[in-house]
């Protein structure tokens, strides 16, 4: 059986993870690494064809096989999860800074987002979400003071959600969520690491207890080139 593909496949791989080959970056022809391996062009076609089908490269007509940013984030969209629980999953190092935490009134557009009256106070939370020391997530979190009576920096730099299920048992059970492209506000200029991105990835979640009470309201901007937005869909069958 020849493998020999699946070496270089491995090994161009590998070299893509590491940086080795920049995002973008073109690789060398299928003649150029056909003489460097010493291999058949037929053997790199299929070596180059793996890692087109596993997002390493893209092949583009004209310009040979360009190198894409596998370094992204598995983002679940259908899941309810915290970032202390994402960022456990990704391995790798986070951070988060609580940058407000404050009881406020509500103003129009929180009222018709939570449903709630004018006399109602919500806890403002903003946090900044620092991966490998760059700042890619803004979350802004709304949460009615009728079910979180009290908040600390201490718990929003930990896990409001680990707080809101272990401290006050209540049980998180589903969410509604809308994602959209949207242009960066002042807020989002100031509170992330950009690097020129013209546009953030924003997801509004709506997120209820298992009673269906709605209890917390949250915009999450992303930028946008760090994460990948991932569901598990299955066809029903009529």
């Amino acid at each position: 059986m020849d493998n020999k593909y699946l070496k270089i496949y491995n090994e161009l791989a590998k070299k893509i993870e590491r940086g080795e080959i920049s995002p973008k970056s073109q690789l060398p022809s299928e003649n150029q690494l056909s003489k460097e391996y010493d291999l058949s062009r037929g053997t790199i076609r299929k070596a180059l064809d793996l890692l087109s089908q596993n997002g390493y490269i893209q092949k583009v007509h004209g310009k040979g096989s360009i190198a894409l940013d596998v370094n992204k984030f598995d983002f679940p969209v259908s899941g309810v999860v915290s970032f202390k629980e994402l960022s456990k999953k990704m391995g790798t190092k986070a951070k988060t800074i609580v940058s407000e935490l404050e009881l406020i009134k509500p103003d129009k557009h929180l009222k018709s987002k939570l449903n709630i009256s004018d006399d109602e106070k919500l806890w403002k939370i903003v946090r900044v979400r620092e991966i490998s020391k760059q700042k890619i997530i803004l979350d802004k979190d709304f949460l009615k003071q009728e079910y979180v009576p009290s908040l600390s920096k201490e718990v929003c730099e930990d896990s409001i959600y680990e707080y809101i299920e272990d401290e006050l048992e209540l049980r998180i059970s589903f969410a509604k969520k809308l994602i959209s492209v949207e242009e960066p506000t002042l807020e989002d200029k100031e509170h992330l690491d950009l690097e020129g991105y013209n546009v953030v990835v924003v997801v509004k979640s709506y997120v209820y207890l298992d009673d269906a009470t709605l209890f917390q309201y949250t915009e999450s901007r992303h930028r946008p080139d760090k994460f990948r937005f991932v569901d598990f869909a299955r066809r029903t069958h009529q």
